[in-house]
């Protein structure tokens, strides 16, 4: 794993963040954010449990003017974060590539923003696990690790049943618990040794 030498926080491509209590940032109140990029350049990921309530799939893909068939409307649509929210993001397992289109993320997971995997998924011929975000998260250099270093983000290893699991209310939860914590012991105050 490389890490970033000036911060000394590894790249956290793959992993989940997240958001401590008390972040300061209501976008992200209990945020759980998988980490698609991360470099000296800065990093980008996609909030994976806060649903875009006004939005279904089978009305994108009506917009988008793709035949989809019935099954697909449960497909839920996630506010992915406050960056170009207009644009479309599908990670997915590692079973399906777009050609030129797919960017690997560790070894389960994949990340495709073209419509071409939209398509895919409405013919039955896409990947056996996804979820759709609309925007993204970003972070310009330095930003995430002060961030991380102020006590905003924890950090965690990715869990696939828990970024695919069908009910988004108790992933920041179980998210937490994953890490042995209990998050009525959290605190919103961070400190140094």
């Amino acid at each position: 794993m490389s890490t970033d030498t000036q911060s000394n926080i590894p790249f956290l491509d793959g992993k989940l963040l997240i958001a401590m209590p008390g972040m300061g940032d209501p976008r992200f109140d209990k945020a759980v954010v998988f980490m698609c990029a991360h470099s000296a350049e800065g990093a980008m990921g996609l909030i994976i449990n806060k649903p875009a309530r006004a939005l279904k799939f089978d009305d994108l893909m009506t917009q988008l003017g793709i035949d989809w068939e019935g099954e697909l409307a449960t497909l839920p649509v996630h506010h992915g974060g406050p960056v170009e929210h207009g644009r479309g993001f599908v990670l997915h397992s590692r079973d399906y590539d777009s050609e030129g289109s797919s960017m690997k993320v560790g070894d389960d997971f994949g990340m495709t923003a073209t419509l071409d995997i939209l398509t895919d998924i409405a013919l039955g011929k896409g990947p056996k696990r996804a979820l759709l975000a609309l925007g993204y998260t970003g972070w310009a250099p330095g930003q995430l690790e002060a961030e991380i270093q102020a006590n905003g983000w924890l950090i965690a290893d990715v869990n696939a049943e828990l970024v695919f699991a069908a009910k988004d209310e108790g992933k920041w939860q179980g998210a937490i618990e994953g890490l042995g914590i209990d998050p009525r012991m959290l605190s919103a105050e961070g400190g140094r040794a």
